[in-house]
């Protein structure tokens, strides 16, 4: 059985973020979260919130916490929020801040 966490509309890009999720998927918990410390990327916050709030989720209920590991880490595009930045001469330029929700998903080996 599995144990879930999702971050929706988290303001990083899904390309950004999907980076950082590619490296911990399929290591234990507790090598994932030693990566996400040592790891100089804006995202490893954002999954590592993530992360720890799945194996709190799994400590609730009565999971075997030393054999967990990231069943799933899945980056999926959210909505663009879109505003646009003045320039010379009345133009307007639109910029496209891009949101995620973030998926990771815990279980036990064995």
């Amino acid at each position: 059985m599995a144990w879930t966490a999702v971050h929706k509309y988290a303001r990083i890009s899904e390309r950004k973020a999907r980076l950082v999720a590619d490296m911990i998927r399929g290591l234990p918990c507790d090598e994932a979260i030693e990566v996400l410390r040592f790891t100089h990327k804006r995202g490893a916050t954002f999954i590592d919130r993530v992360l720890k709030s799945a194996m709190a989720n799994a400590n609730e209920k009565e999971a075997t916490m030393n054999k967990l590991f990231v069943a799933e880490a899945r980056v999926d595009p959210g909505p663009i929020i879109k505003r646009f930045q003045p320039k010379d001469r009345g133009r307007a330029h639109p910029i496209q801040k891009r949101t995620s929700h973030i998926i990771v998903a815990v279980d036990e080996k064995g």
